[in-house]
């Protein structure tokens, strides 16, 4: 038996089946530099929000997408820095700093390995809807409040370290709101808005991130202060500080060497390691999550498939080698994926393009980025948020779903807001858990049998009677299926139990069927099962429940069963 190979270069091959022309490369050119323009200030914007300096989302950019377009199992995915991680990385970095965030991240990129390997990538797809929701709708809600600040230049006394501390921060910060910063930013808004409908062929957050640069210009020249990038963020280049981002590529350090929250390097322990295991698995979940919906979301726009454990290796190495110069952490995202195959992408070259045009820009256009606004970055964010939050399906969702779904909706929703993603998944998690478990155990029930079962069993004698039980027996519904069975009624020898509508039952129903036939025995009563499957009595035979003479039968059908029970009864069958 051959074992399963390695899943990596999963599209690439897939590419190739296709068959790859000058068409395709000319595709794949278009759709990379449709991309590449997208990204670069995107990356930038989320690498603010997650409180560390703009060039590490576009070395993020730089360094894990082609790796993962290389090694990955989507042929249209597009990696990078994403909104969704922005709730759980801004509290790593406010906690151990640029060198916790990296080190952090190169560890979920370990984690994302050993998924793909184990090949849990169809594992994912147990993530209920409800929950995935409510942790979007709730991650899109905390990106918006964290953008006020920089959208009205907001000057906040402390830095929040949740949610309702922040909305009470900036209600206090009102007197010092800057009429330049809200001039910009309602006037990137309104672009970002209007615009996709005056010409939807080019991005609508390059023309706002233009306005909002020309308006900051005049209002400065108006007396009109408005804070920009290279105001807020500086790098070095011998002893001497630039404003802005560095025009060259990042050099190779060890993420522990960097600085942490007190600005001093890191120092590399177990302890520090078991600190950042949880968020690093958080961050390993959220990036399978969103990389796997993603290629989903691909498929359904260009009737591709994708390889789910190829597309969690390639995660996993590129979150494992762009710490090492300086990327956060990257994961596909939905609307560059999309964007990628409308602008006529076919294969991961597409990525590697978008890569390509990222780094053109780091030596070509850096010292421009320095007059970027922050107010336009934040609204840039503002309607990130918005459309990743999805309130139309979320109030959708709200009037149709069950009310249990809508209880871990909200849950997840809610618990994602006041306190962070990870308990708000594991919460929401096992609300769902209960809920399906709750629900398959209302199919299981044990009762009289039907007409048609009655017919075959004909006339039994009084000493005799049957159930029918229908439904997986499993720990949610073996007591209340099994307890029926436990009414005894004084005369009775035999009980007849036709299970061949139970397609499986787990060691709670095989534990509570040893307790019947206990009782059975002390009473003197025998036991017959009817029409199990294969699997159930195989299971059954492994447990030790195997058929004793007077006891416990097995019969293929009930007619079997009724002719064991008058044969245990002493009586002749009537034909």
């Amino acid at each position: 038996m051959s074992r399963p190979s390695l899943p990596l270069f999963a599209a690439w091959r897939q590419t190739l089946r296709a068959g790859y022309s000058w068409k395709a490369l000319r595709g794949d050119l278009s759709a990379g530099l449709t991309v590449g323009i997208i990204a670069i200030p995107l990356a930038m914007a989320l690498a603010i929000a997650v409180g560390v300096a703009p060039q590490h989302g576009l070395y993020t950019v730089l360094i894990a997408a082609p790796l993962i377009a290389l090694c990955g199992g989507s042929r249209f995915n597009i990696s990078g820095p994403t909104a969704a991680f922005v709730v759980i990385l801004l509290p790593i970095t406010q906690q151990y700093g640029l060198g916790g965030l990296l080190l952090c991240t190169l560890m979920a990129g370990v984690i994302l390995i050993i998924l793909g390997l184990l090949r849990a990538g169809r594992l994912i797809e147990f993530v209920p809807y409800p929950v995935t929701l409510g942790f979007t709708a709730g991650i899109g809600i905390v990106i918006a409040v964290l953008q006020i600040k920089d959208l009205f230049g907001l000057h906040l006394a402390g830095a929040p370290q949740h949610l309702l501390e922040q909305v009470n921060l900036l209600l206090r910060a009102l007197p010092s709101l800057q009429p330049g910063d809200s001039l910009v930013g309602a006037a990137c808004l309104a672009t970002l808005l209007i615009w996709p409908r005056l010409a939807p062929k080019v991005p609508a957050h390059l023309v706002a991130l233009a306005v909002g640069a020309l308006l900051a210009l005049a209002l400065e020249r108006m007396g009109l202060p408005v804070a920009t990038l290279g105001e807020r963020f500086s790098y070095s280049l011998d002893g001497i500080e630039h404003p802005g981002i560095p025009p060259f590529l990042p050099d190779l350090a060890l993420p522990w060497n960097l600085p942490g929250a007190d600005g001093q390097p890191l120092v590399l322990s177990f302890e520090l390691i078991r600190q950042l295991l949880a968020p690093a698995f958080a961050i390993a979940m959220l990036g399978a999550i969103e990389s796997l919906l993603c290629a989903v979301v691909a498929d359904g726009m260009t009737g591709s498939k994708h390889d789910p454990n190829a597309e969690l290796i390639g995660q996993g190495l590129g979150n494992l080698a762009a710490p090492f110069f300086g990327g956060i952490t990257a994961t596909a995202a939905i609307a560059r994926t999309a964007a990628n195959v409308r602008a006529g992408a076919f294969s991961p070259m597409a990525a590697l393009v978008h890569a390509g045009v990222v780094l053109a820009a780091i030596l070509l256009l850096a010292p421009l980025f320095s007059y970027l606004p922050m107010a336009a970055l934040a609204a840039l964010l503002l309607m990130v948020a918005w459309n990743m939050s999805e309130p139309h399906h979320v109030a959708h969702t709200l009037r149709i779903a069950p009310r249990g779904d809508v209880l871990v909706l909200l849950t997840c929703l809610l618990l994602t807001v006041l306190f962070d993603m990870v308990l708000a998944v594991g919460v929401g998690l096992l609300l769902a858990a209960g809920l399906f478990i709750k629900r398959m155990s209302e199919l299981t029930d044990t009762a009289a049998l039907s007409r048609q079962q009655r017919q075959a069993l004909q006339d039994l004698p009084e000493h005799v009677l049957a159930y029918a039980i229908r439904g997986p027996l499993f720990f949610g519904a073996a007591e209340k299926a099994l307890s029926v069975l436990r009414r005894f009624t004084p005369g009775v020898r035999v009980v007849i139990v036709d299970i061949s509508a139970v397609p499986l039952l787990d060691m709670t129903a095989i534990a509570a069927l040893d307790n019947v036939l206990r009782d059975y025995r002390q009473q003197g009563v025998a036991l017959i099962l009817s029409g199990p499957t294969a699997q159930v009595r195989l299971q059954l035979r492994r447990a030790g429940v195997r058929s004793r003479e007077g006891e416990l039968a097995y019969a293929r059908d009930l007619p079997h069963a009724r002719e064991k029970a008058l044969r245990w009864l002493g009586e002749t069958p009537k034909l």
